[in-house]
């Protein structure tokens, strides 16, 4: 069973940056497409980031695009977020998810679609 852990939030000031990791565990990320997920007090879960089992290309919400940058390396088991230039409006916990339908697998902007999620980590953006 792949488990998933996140690692890196804390407290910045607005325009200061973080980088998240996302380890795997159990299964390698072979397969797997990734998303990066967040969810602010109060609201819903929404996407930041995903990509597909293949290849190196990410999708980003508008939101977060041009600021925040994610990664991954197949070898280590791990998702990386960088996070710059952050806002308030990006606090929230962020979570890392995986899916798999295979040995293609599409990224998905549906929460309900990722069968793997990690715990979350907090990212506070304050003054």
């Amino acid at each position: 069973q792949l488990q998933l852990v996140e690692s890196g939030g804390g407290l910045v000031q607005p325009g200061g940056s973080l980088r998240l990791s996302c380890v795997a565990s159990g299964l390698s990320l072979d397969g797997y497409a990734i998303g990066w997920f967040r969810q602010a007090p109060g609201k819903e879960r929404d996407r930041v980031s995903c990509v597909h089992s293949i290849g190196d290309w990410w999708d980003y919400a508008d939101s977060v695009k041009g600021r925040f940058t994610s990664s991954r390396d197949n070898a280590k088991k791990t998702v990386y977020l960088q996070m710059n230039a952050l806002k308030p409006e990006d606090t929230g916990i962020y979570y890392c998810a995986a899916r798999t339908m295979g040995v293609f697998t599409l990224c998905s902007t549906r929460p309900t679609d990722f069968s793997s999620w990690g715990q979350g980590t907090q990212v506070t953006v304050s003054s």
